[in-house]
């Protein structure tokens, strides 16, 4: 599969948009399969924050979820790899 400039552009645009949403989001709840197979990858048990509303959660909907805290730099770095590739597909030559 050949590396084209439609692709550099698809990716570039991609790492762009997820970089944002990076930037936008304070932190993420994995699925309860994603947990556990994270668990399971880690040997550790799956950690619970311990709060009331937690606890009632728990009670209520006791599936297991992790908290993902992304950190600040990763949605500046990338926006700026994907500035960068977009930038260098348009710089590529057009085949044909």
């Amino acid at each position: 599969m050949e590396m084209n400039r439609n692709r550099y552009f698809l990716i570039g645009v991609l790492l762009l948009l997820l970089g944002s949403q990076f930037r936008m989001i304070d932190s993420f709840v994995l699925n309860e399969p994603t947990t556990r197979a994270l668990a399971n990858m880690s040997r550790k048990a799956a950690v619970t924050e311990e709060d009331t509303f937690s606890s009632f959660l728990m009670q209520v909907h006791p599936k297991p979820t992790k908290r993902v805290h992304p950190p600040r730099w990763l949605g500046l770095a990338m926006i700026a790899v994907g500035s960068v590739v977009s930038l260098h597909a348009i710089a590529i030559p057009r085949n044909g």
